[in-house]
């Protein structure tokens, strides 16, 4: 045996054999699908939704574009942080794609400033959403960090800040029905908590992985 086989055969006597990497879409799906569960299931503990809101969907087209919109920048905003865990799973188009779903989204909202989805109003306005929509998202954040920790992060603050806005925006949107309808409301007690989730996202990142921070 020439010097390079018994390297390697010394290199190789106690390998264990790695397990495969989880799929890493149906592992941020199974996040966003129990992690909107929870949202709307501890939304619904704390007060019922705006009367009519449901209705509401199926009446006023913008309304309901407005909705999806939500649900599909975030679920999007999902598969990229998840990818993102796995180097080479995210790529910039997709990343790209994801941002422009966001910000449609968020647009709709700004627009609705000067044209609303609906007429604005008071009904159904619940008094601490600010916090509720804040208190909601902490725990799918931690939980979507705890998964993403199993994986290999090559930029774990990029990643964590990704999680921070689908978890952040997944009880701003409920909050669509949940609370009153009305874009200046909206814009800044259900949507700018739900941002401020990235930074909390971003602090945590830093605090579980002090020597891997995203220059």
């Amino acid at each position: 045996m020439n010097k390079h086989d018994t390297l390697i055969a010394n290199l190789s006597r106690n390998l264990a054999p790695v397990e495969p990497p989880p799929n890493i879409n149906r592992l941020a799906m199974a996040w966003f699908l129990l992690s909107a569960v929870y949202v709307v299931a501890v939304t619904q503990l704390f007060g019922p939704i705006r009367p009519g809101a449901i209705s509401q969907l199926g009446t006023e087209p913008r309304f309901l574009l407005e909705s999806l919109l939500g649900v599909a920048a975030i679920l999007w905003t999902s598969l990229l942080a998840f990818r993102s865990a796995v180097p080479a799973a995210l790529s910039k188009p997709f990343a790209a794609a994801g941002m422009v779903l966001m910000a449609l989204w968020l647009g709709q909202y700004v627009f609705g400033l000067i044209s609303p989805a609906l007429e604005p109003s008071k009904l159904g306005m619940r008094h601490y959403c600010y916090f509720e929509t804040l208190a909601y998202a902490l725990p799918v954040i931690l939980a979507g960090m705890f998964l993403l920790r199993r994986l290999y992060p090559l930029r774990p603050l990029r990643t964590a800040m990704s999680i921070g806005l689908a978890a952040g925006m997944l009880p701003a949107l409920y909050m669509q029905l949940a609370c009153m309808y009305e874009p200046s409301h909206i814009l800044a007690y259900h949507i700018l908590p739900g941002l401020l989730m990235v930074g909390v996202s971003a602090g945590i990142a830093a605090k579980w992985n002090p020597r891997r921070r995203n220059k």
